[in-house]
């Protein structure tokens, strides 16, 4: 199979539009969380619309690609995405990632720019800390009653999925695979990224102190900026309006320099 086929048929399984946006306008990839799907950045695309042009990461192991195997380490979704999106090289999307997805859409910021010398347009983090801020999490080695209770804790999941024993049986391997694969990463304290960063943090984040998310300055040389919501690990879902904006005039400032 030559390259072209296979990028093409990786950017089908790996990329979701919702939304119809410009198709000379800003771009922008929305990496999930751990244990979440493409779909959940739907709200967000819909409020981006028609100024950004917003695409959605659907990882191995759930939905419709509940049937191949979950990738369990961020250097292999990061290597593996760093190919599906080497083809948009020419114009350079933004990235956006959430808790576990701010720490992968970092990985490949590096990739892009220690690849192809091109970093991204962009650089949206949030609800993660910088990789210089360590915490010792082993949520992956819980029972299932465990990590349950961690999705209760973190208010991010429907509490109607968590009394139906059928989806737990289908999503349950794949959180402990997506807990694994984040708990277990270790970054290299010293990587750096020369796109803008901008890091965005819920004030009462159980997961991520202020301070942690602060850090996240100690790896941008392309410009930094941190906003601070109200709310906890899943602050986004009552401030999407305003993550919008954010996002849609950073993406014009940056298009324009």
């Amino acid at each position: 199979m030559n390259s072209a086929v296979r990028n093409a048929r990786n950017t089908e399984a790996w990329i979701r539009r919702f939304h119809q946006g410009p198709d000379d306008g800003p771009r922008l990839i929305c990496l999930p969380h751990a244990g979440g799907s493409a779909s959940f950045y739907h709200p967000l695309s819909a409020a981006l619309t028609p100024h950004v042009s917003a695409y959605a990461v659907q990882y191995p192991g759930r939905q419709d690609r509940r049937h191949e195997p979950c990738i369990d380490s961020i250097p292999e979704l990061a290597d593996a995405l760093f190919e599906v999106l080497e083809p948009w090289a020419d114009r350079p999307p933004a990235l956006f990632g959430h808790s576990m997805g701010a720490t992968l859409a970092f990985e490949v910021a590096v990739r892009m720019e220690e690849r192809l010398g091109t970093p991204p347009a962009a650089l949206f983090l949030s609800g993660r800390r910088a990789p210089s801020r360590f915490r010792p999490e082993r949520v992956h080695t819980l029972d299932d009653a465990g990590i349950i209770d961690e999705l209760a804790t973190l208010s991010g999941t429907d509490p109607r999925v968590l009394r139906e024993p059928e989806i737990l049986d289908m999503v349950l391997p794949m959180l402990r695979s997506d807990y694994r694969a984040i708990e277990t990463h270790r970054g290299r304290p010293g990587d750096t990224v020369s796109c803008p960063m901008t890091v965005l943090t819920g004030d009462s984040d159980e997961r991520v102190s202020v301070e942690e998310a602060a850090a996240w300055a100690d790896h941008a040389r392309g410009g930094f900026r941190l906003r601070t919501f109200r709310g906890g690990h899943f602050y986004l879902n009552d401030h999407l309006r305003e993550v919008a904006a954010i996002l849609t005039d950073s993406l014009a400032v940056a298009r324009a320099v």
